[in-house]
C-alpha cells in the first residue's frame, strides 16, 4: 500500500511538472519565441532553480537574422520650447511697430514741408523780382499818361476859348499833338503764369497772399483789354491828327518831352511854341472831330487803373518780403 501511494504522488507530481512546463511554453508563445527553441531542462537545472530561470529568459529573447543589417538609429530634431508671451507684451511690441510707422509718417511729411517751403521761396523771389519791374513801369506809365492828359486838357480849353486860328500855332501843336500819346504797360507775369498753370500756387500756404496775387492778376487781365480797345482808338487819332499837324514837328515834341531836367525842358518848350510851325488846317470841325477822339481815350481812367494795379503790387512786394524774409534781395 506504502509503495502504491509513493508512486501514485510521484506521477502526480510529475503531471504537476508537465502543467507548469505547458503553462511557460504557452507564456514564451505568446513572447514569439518558437516552440522547437523551448527545450528540457536539464538534470542541473532541476536542481538549480536559478540557471533553469536564466535559461528560460535566454529562450525568450528573439534572434536576429545575421544577414540583415541593423536597422540604425534615427535622429529626432525637437523644435525648441518657444516662451509664451503675456498681453502686454504683445501690446508693448504693436504700440512700438506703430509709433515707428507714424514717426516715418511725420519725418517724410516735414521733408514734404521743408522742400515746399524752399520751393515756395524761389517762386517768391522771382515774383518779387518782377513786381519790383512792374512798380517800376506802372510809375512812368502813370506819369506819362497824367501828363498827356493835362496836355489835352489844356488843348481843349484853348479851342473852347475862342476859333482855332486865335491861338498861337505853337501852342495848337505843343498841346494837341499829346492827343496821339501812346504807351503800354507789360506786366512782368512769367512767374505768376508759370505757378497758375503748373498748380504751384498752392506753395503759398498764406491765404491772404493767393488772394492778394488773385486780385493782381485780374486787374492786369483787365487792363490788357483796356490796352487793347485803345489800340483802335489810337489809329484813328493818328489819322484826324495828320491832317490837321505836320509829322516832322511830331518828332521835335517827342524830343523835348524826354528832356529829365524841368528847367531845361521848360526852356525848350517856350522856344518851340514861339516858333509858330504852321498847321495843314484851321478847320474847326476838324479840331473837334480830333478832340472827340482823343477823349475817348480815357487817359483818366487808364491813370485810376494803374495807380489801383500799383497799389496792389506795392501791397504783394511788402507781403512776399515779410512772409518769406526778402529784405536781402
Amino acid at each position: 500500500m506504502t509503495e502504491r501511494k509513493k508512486k501514485l504522488e510521484a506521477g502526480g507530481g510529475e503531471s504537476e511538472a508537465g502543467s507548469v512546463k505547458e503553462v511557460k511554453a504557452e507564456r514564451l508563445k505568446a513572447k514569439g519565441v518558437k516552440k522547437a527553441e523551448i527545450s528540457s531542462p536539464t538534470l542541473e537545472e532541476e536542481n538549480n532553480p536559478a540557471l533553469k530561470e536564466t535559461r528560460t529568459i535566454d529562450n525568450s529573447q528573439p534572434t536576429t537574422n545575421p544577414s540583415q543589417p541593423a536597422t540604425e538609429s534615427m535622429e529626432v530634431h525637437h523644435h525648441p520650447e518657444v516662451e509664451k508671451k503675456g498681453f502686454k507684451e504683445y501690446l508693448l511690441e504693436g504700440l512700438m511697430i506703430f509709433l515707428a510707422v507714424t514717426m516715418g509718417f511725420f519725418a517724410e511729411r516735414l521733408r514734404e514741408t521743408i522742400n515746399e517751403h524752399n520751393r515756395a521761396k524761389e517762386f517768391a523771389i522771382t515774383l518779387y523780382s518782377d513786381l519790383k519791374a512792374d512798380t517800376a513801369d506802372l510809375n512812368g506809365y502813370i506819369t506819362y499818361h497824367k501828363n498827356a492828359g493835362a496836355h489835352v486838357d489844356t488843348l481843349m480849353q484853348l479851342l473852347s476859348a475862342g476859333e482855332p486860328k486865335q491861338v498861337p500855332p505853337g501852342k495848337l501843336y505843343w498841346f494837341g499833338l499829346w492827343g496821339g500819346a501812346y504807351r503800354l504797360f507789360i506786366p512782368h507775369d512769367a512767374t505768376l503764369l508759370e505757378m497758375k498753370s503748373s498748380g504751384s500756387l498752392r506753395y503759398f500756404t498764406n491765404v491772404s497772399i493767393n488772394r492778394q496775387l488773385a486780385q493782381y492778376d485780374q486787374l492786369c487781365q483787365s487792363m490788357k483789354i483796356v490796352e487793347s480797345n485803345d489800340q483802335g482808338i489810337y489809329t484813328e487819332v493818328r489819322k484826324a491828327r495828320a491832317q490837321l499837324f505836320n509829322f516832322k514837328y511830331n518828332a521835335v515834341v517827342n524830343d523835348i518831352s524826354h528832356i529829365k531836367n524841368m528847367a531845361i525842358r521848360q526852356a525848350k518848350v517856350d522856344s518851340f511854341i514861339k516858333s509858330n510851325p504852321p498847321l495843314f488846317s484851321y478847320d474847326k470841325l476838324l479840331f473837334n472831330e480830333y478832340v472827340e477822339m482823343v477823349r475817348s481815350r480815357f487817359f483818366e481812367r487808364k491813370v485810376l487803373q494803374a495807380d489801383t494795379l500799383l497799389n496792389h503790387a506795392t501791397g504783394l512786394i511788402g507781403a512776399l518780403k515779410k512772409e518769406y524774409v526778402l529784405d536781402g534781395e
